[in-house]
């Protein structure tokens, strides 16, 4: 992954200090510097960066009204370098990654970057699995929302620089652990950002039902069921697990004693 980089400082020495520490990175690529706000406007709707470093006092426009004229929502990621440190707060009021005072400490610099590099790497394996969805049916495309989706039949799981496909007839169980959900597939197990409730409506066409708040189980991966003295039941998987059907959930109850998948 190659970050595209603006530098925007009216300060020569300033600009010519940030292009040599940037050096250091192999990943890190400088497509433009700017001397004052309007060249900095200029560069990033030109050359669409994946980061700026942007000072805050330049001549014309501030970076403030950089970020302003574009957009806070389409701007790059930034780094503010600053001489002043009263405009720390308005800073991350605008989505600023990091804010660094001048003169530079390299190894504040080099925290800021690695900063940069995890927050990119997060959101380009966040949209690559959106496109993936898209295609696999997982999510609708564009212009069909609200057409009802076939059942799914993979589920896509995002993690650091890897994209896992797991295949949805693998799955025996399925726990609930606040906004994420774990997928239980004979010894693997796989963490995936998603609620359980989300997870019941892609799942309950492939045979899936929930038991418990916080369980989905496979149908077909029940192998017996225990009656306990609270009237709730314990559901024993054919690979040993047991898990726990709460008395609420009747209607999986019920499937499950009429065989129903």
């Amino acid at each position: 992954m190659t970050i595209r980089v603006v530098i925007a400082d009216d300060e020569d020495l300033a600009r010519r200090g940030i292009r040599t520490r940037l050096a250091r990175s192999p990943d890190v690529e400088v497509v433009a510097e700017c001397r004052n706000g309007r060249e900095a406007m200029e560069a990033v709707r030109r050359t669409s960066p994946d980061l700026v470093f942007l000072d805050v006092q330049m001549p014309g426009k501030t970076g403030f009204d950089v970020i302003e004229a574009i957009g806070c929502d389409a701007f790059p990621h930034v780094i503010f370098v600053t001489a002043h440190d009263r405009y720390a707060i308005r800073a991350f009021q605008v989505n600023a990654l990091d804010y660094l005072l001048k003169p530079i400490d390299d190894e504040r610099f080099d925290l800021a970057v690695a900063r940069a590099r995890e927050s990119l790497s997060r959101k380009r394996d966040s949209d690559f699995g959106r496109r993936l969805a898209a295609v696999m049916g997982e999510a609708a495309p564009p212009g069909r929302a609200g057409r009802p989706k076939s059942s799914a039949k993979r589920v896509v799981i995002r993690s650091g620089g890897r994209v896992v496909f797991v295949n949805v007839a693998e799955i025996d169980w399925v726990e609930a652990a606040g906004d994420y959900v774990t997928l239980h597939a004979a010894k693997k197990s796989w963490l995936l950002r998603e609620t359980i409730s989300a997870m019941e409506k892609k799942l309950e066409p492939n045979g899936f039902v929930r038991i418990h708040r916080s369980t989905l189980v496979r149908l077909d991966r029940v192998g017996e069921m225990k009656s306990l003295d609270n009237g709730e039941y314990l559901v024993l998987l054919r690979d040993g697990t047991e898990l726990k059907l709460s008395r609420s959930y009747r209607q999986a109850l019920e499937r499950l004693l009429d065989g129903r998948s």
